[in-house]
């Protein structure tokens, strides 16, 4: 790979620019942020980016301290990246980025891959304005699962996949109305009440989420 080019201008956006500006890191920091990811695992959630442009990356990143390498203990004994605390610190760059570009997700285009925990994000920052309190939060869409760290302070914002030792509350929608509130269309909430969304689980969260 070429020597990464830097703007050389004393200035703390292209400063920041020198770190995330290329391609594909801050999509590599949207998949780190559900937590500690193998190399494969990363490869298969970005879809488009080839092995060589991902190991460049992802070694850019280690050596500017955004990520770290770590090996497994057995029976995994596989590596795996993991954000440090200045690359967590993107997760608010990213929801801003996502609030920015959301009136780009109109139709679908044929060419367009999607991942269900690629609507996460967008979905924490619909959720800011709901009165929710900390809790474990599933999502399901037709193309799958993932779940959201409502409140959490330190570790993962959300995880791929159905919460690992179950969920504070469940909602259930469509891809369509899933796009319609990242796009600020529906809030949650009005989604409940019209039924577009479901709602299941009798902890304070879902209690809260029914009650707004």
């Amino acid at each position: 790979m070429p020597p990464r080019r830097r703007y050389d201008q004393y200035c703390s956006a292209a400063r920041a620019l020198d770190l995330v500006g290329d391609r594909w890191t801050l999509l590599i920091v949207r998949e780190l942020l559900a937590g500690p990811r193998r190399y494969t695992d990363l490869h298969a959630d970005l879809p488009g980016v080839s092995t060589d442009v991902l190991a460049s990356r992802l070694k850019d990143m280690e050596r500017d301290g955004l990520t770290t390498r770590r090996r497994l203990p057995p029976p995994g004994a596989a590596y795996v990246y993991e954000l440090t605390p200045r690359g967590s610190g993107l997760l608010p760059v990213l929801q801003a980025l996502g609030e920015w570009g959301r009136d780009g997700l109109e139709e679908r285009r044929p060419t367009d891959a999607v991942r269900a925990h690629w609507f996460a994000l967008p979905l924490l920052t619909a959720l800011r304005g709901v009165d929710t309190g900390p809790g474990t939060l599933e999502v399901g869409l037709e193309e799958g699962t993932f779940h959201l760290n409502l409140g959490a302070e330190d570790g993962p914002v959300y995880g791929d996949g159905p919460a690992p030792g179950g969920a504070d509350a469940r909602l259930v929608m469509d891809e369509g109305t899933c796009t319609a509130v990242v796009r600020g269309e529906l809030t949650v909430p009005e989604g409940i009440r019209s039924g577009r969304i479901t709602v299941t689980g009798d902890s304070p969260l879902g209690k809260a989420l029914r009650e707004e």
